[in-house]
């Protein structure tokens, strides 16, 4: 039914209408299908910056986390020293007299030393003896207690290999601690001789082998390992959000879009980030969308400017001939046939051949009428009323049954119900019959009725009935429930985009009646709409039966005392309420 509604609405359309909602159709098409295409291009281009920024991020950390093992083998080749051991096992011996550590220590150092002077990214070389003694070599700077504490807790539970000290506030290197066992020559009981601390300069070896475009950031887990003072820390990069793995995501800081590209390091578990500004990346991007933008909408005015003025070209010399229809159809045949035209400006096609026709036309209709077309149009009329006076309702059911029957033989059950419920209506709307009748008849006219209606509204239709079974043979006026219902779908149903509940209700008291109830949760009426309702001034849109009417027959058929009322109210539904005696009429 809504396909029906849209095609009839489209086709009884102006032309003019048609071709702009036409053009209007072509344009959104094309923009659809150029943000598909942009969207598309977009993806491609963000898929390869992932890639490449994926590959940069992954070669970079891979050569960082080369120089920390190759730093982490440093670590083992001076704990496994030989002359180290001897030193620290020669240091540890209660025998060994001050002076003699005194010289042991210097040469432990110098030992040190050889380890230091080659190696760039080592800050300093610190071993703590057994006696708690800090030997130390290269750029040194001592560790708090409270450091040295924690390392040596952790490097003892650790149990030989290495423990990490993220850098901080008060030292900005990498500090890497291991516990220094004795297992030299035949000495295998790998008791605890001291403590190896290396301090690596961990922003050297980012700088030295990070990519240059962009900003790197490492974490382990919820600690910061590089840099110390991130500024783009807050970019969205919390353990949480960084998706573990390798991917990418656009972060947000300081009122500065960056692309973000991350990966997970397989050796020690490590997160790299690796930061760039967005406009930085896209900007070529950005400036080909707002010149798409731009030539689009470029274009739309153009085809919007010439979509106009062929619609007027297309339209006017049809305007023209609707104006000679008009004269024509209020009987001024002459007029509509002198009227003046521009005759250069009507076009030899389909519309200039109906001007042509329609000249033909309007000379010889002049000439009909002028001779005998009112007499003669006086005969067809009249006999046209005799045919009409011919059609009687059996001839209607007839047709009816007909078309029920070709309905059922092509299979079409939804078209045969609708004719019966609709010639079912038709025979007790026509028949001359009890004007009483029973409540379970009413509500036969009424479900006949809903029957065609949900065909039309579909789901939009809710229906309802909560009707007692005792009631069902309580007599009521003919044709009271089906126009209230019908009122019901003209004025809440049809002007809702949103489903409509009908219920009929019946309920019965001593003191208020039988009272039939039709409400619906419609739009409702305003106060005004309401009262001029009730005193009868307002009319309905249909020509059927009424309010005044029912209420009418309802007095004269019960007293004064009964009727109809109506309760509304804006956008809260409408209530009629039937009021009849409380004992059968017929009784």
């Amino acid at each position: 039914m809504r396909k029906r509604f849209g095609f009839d609405f489209y086709r009884n359309m102006r032309i003019r209408n048609k071709l702009s909602l036409l053009i209007a159709l072509i344009v959104a098409l094309s923009f659809s299908a150029t943000l598909l295409v942009q969207q598309y291009a977009f993806s491609i281009y963000d898929s390869q910056i992932y890639t490449k920024s994926s590959q940069v991020l992954n070669l970079s950390s891979s050569a960082i986390e080369a120089e920390l093992k190759r730093i982490r083998q440093i670590s083992y080749n001076v704990t496994a020293d030989g002359q180290v051991q001897s030193l620290l096992k020669k240091i540890a011996n209660p025998e060994t007299s001050n002076y003699d550590r005194l010289l042991l220590r210097r040469d432990l150092v110098d030992r040190l030393l050889s380890y230091t002077g080659t190696e760039p990214y080592l800050l300093s070389i610190q071993l703590y003896d057994s006696l708690g003694h800090e030997n130390a070599a290269g750029n040194i700077k001592a560790l708090s207690d409270a450091k040295v504490a924690d390392l040596l807790s952790r490097s003892d539970q650790a149990e030989g290999e290495q423990v990490l000290l993220y850098p901080d506030e008060s030292d900005s290197a990498l500090v890497t601690a291991r516990k220094v066992r004795s297992y030299e020559g035949t000495d295998f009981s790998l008791k605890r001789l001291g403590m190896l601390v290396i301090r690596i300069n961990i922003e050297r070896i980012v700088r030295e082998n990070a990519p240059a475009e962009g900003e790197l950031l490492i974490r382990s887990g919820s600690d910061i390992v590089y840099p110390v003072h991130p500024a783009f820390a807050d970019v969205g990069l919390s353990e949480e959000d960084s998706r573990y793995g390798s991917g990418y995501f656009v972060g947000s800081f300081g009122g500065e879009r960056y692309f973000v590209s991350h990966i997970e390091s397989g050796n020690s578990g490590w997160m790299y980030f690796n930061l760039t500004p967005f406009n930085q990346i896209f900007e070529r991007i950005i400036f080909i969308k707002e010149l798409v933008v731009f030539v689009f909408v470029g274009l739309l005015i153009v085809v919007i400017a010439w979509g106009f003025r062929f619609s007027r070209s297309m339209t006017r010399p049809i305007d023209d001939l609707i104006a000679r229809m008009r004269l024509a159809e209020r009987g001024n045949f002459e007029e509509a046939n002198l009227l003046s035209i521009d005759t250069a400006s009507v076009p030899r096609d389909e519309v200039g051949l109906l001007h042509r026709s329609f000249r033909i036309m309007i000379e010889r209709i002049n000439t009909l009428i002028t001779e005998n077309f009112k007499s003669r149009l006086l005969v067809k009329e009249t006999e046209f009323r005799a045919l009409q006076a011919q059609i009687n309702p059996h001839f209607l059911y007839n047709t009816l049954e007909s078309i029920n029957w070709m309905a059922k033989m092509n299979r079409q059950p939804q078209i045969s119900q609708m004719v019966e419920a609709l010639g079912f209506l038709l025979r007790n709307s026509i028949s001359l019959g009890d004007p009483l009748i029973p409540l379970r008849e009413e509500l036969g006219l009424v479900e006949s009725y809903v029957t065609i209606q949900k065909y039309r509204f579909e789901e939009r239709l809710e229906f309802e009935t909560d009707i007692p079974e005792a009631l069902m043979g309580r007599t009521i006026p003919k044709l009271t429930l089906q126009p209230l219902l019908e009122n019901a779908v003209n004025y809440a149903v049809e002007p809702s985009m949103t489903p409509c509940r009908i219920v009929i209700r019946a309920r019965e008291s001593a003191s208020e009646g039988l009272l039939l109830t039709v409400e619906d949760s419609g739009p409702g009426m305003d106060p005004r709409m309401l009262e001029r309702l009730r005193s009868g001034e307002a009319r309905g849109q249909g020509r059927g039966i009424g309010l005044l009417n029912i209420d009418e027959r309802i007095r004269i058929a019960f007293g004064e005392a009964y009727g109809v009322r109506v309760e509304s109210e804006s956008g809260g539904g409408t209530r009629v309420t039937l009021a009849l005696p409380a004992e059968d009429a017929r009784a």
